[in-house]
């Protein structure tokens, strides 16, 4: 099952930091670090700023308890108020380390949010260290801009989206702008942003 979420005001220099609050933090980094400070996701700042970012870190050891894990994130995203709790990152700690298999079970996500009577509520975007657009090379530096620190699953409003949309009149533009960003990068430049992990999980056996 999921420890209890690891928040990172929580952890002092002086408190012992477990495995999950080094994922958390390692995340936080590449939010801020990437997604923000090369913006790739312009609605992002104003939630993490306001810190209407949850993040959670599921320990499960399979498959059927992550399935678990996944429903009751998005039960606890909706039973918040937006204003309380506008987005979540459910961070994966030991499973679905092969992007294949990420992708997978991905669809068993999208079964849960349907259901759940959540489509249309919540959108469920995907993150991997290995992720890998269809059509490109493994290297492809327009990839990254999907690849966090761990396999994380991100839960958004339905409703956020659209209020963001509508305040930035050039969302259809986003992807576009985002390749272009990165092609100037480049893989030097991503590297010296320092967002990869830097806590070491072990993949296990996954049994569904």
């Amino acid at each position: 099952m999921r420890p209890p979420s690891a928040e990172p005001h929580g952890v002092t220099s002086s408190s012992a930091i477990t495995p999950a609050q080094v994922m958390v933090q390692d995340t936080l980094r590449w939010l801020e670090r990437a997604v923000i400070g090369l913006n790739l996701c312009p609605f992002a700042k104003a939630v993490h700023v306001k810190g209407l970012v949850h993040c959670s870190v599921s320990a499960a050891q399979d498959l059927d308890t992550l399935r678990l894990d996944l429903r009751q994130e998005l039960r606890d995203l909706v039973a918040h108020d937006a204003s309380e709790r506008d987005t979540t990152l459910l961070i994966v700690q030991f499973l679905l380390s092969d992007f294949l298999d990420y992708n997978d079970f991905l669809n068993e996500a999208e079964t849960c949010l349907a259901e759940l009577n959540l489509e249309g509520v919540v959108q469920i975007a995907s993150f991997h260290p290995q992720y890998q657009f269809a059509g490109t090379d493994e290297n492809d530096i327009t990839n990254f801009t999907n690849r966090s620190p761990y396999p994380t699953f991100h839960f958004i409003r339905e409703a956020s989206i659209d209020r963001a949309v509508a305040a930035f009149p050039d969302a259809e533009d986003i992807f576009e702008v985002n390749m272009a960003t990165m092609e100037r990068l480049t893989l030097t430049g991503w590297q010296a942003l320092n967002v990869g992990p830097t806590h070491n999980s072990h993949e296990i056996d996954e049994k569904t």
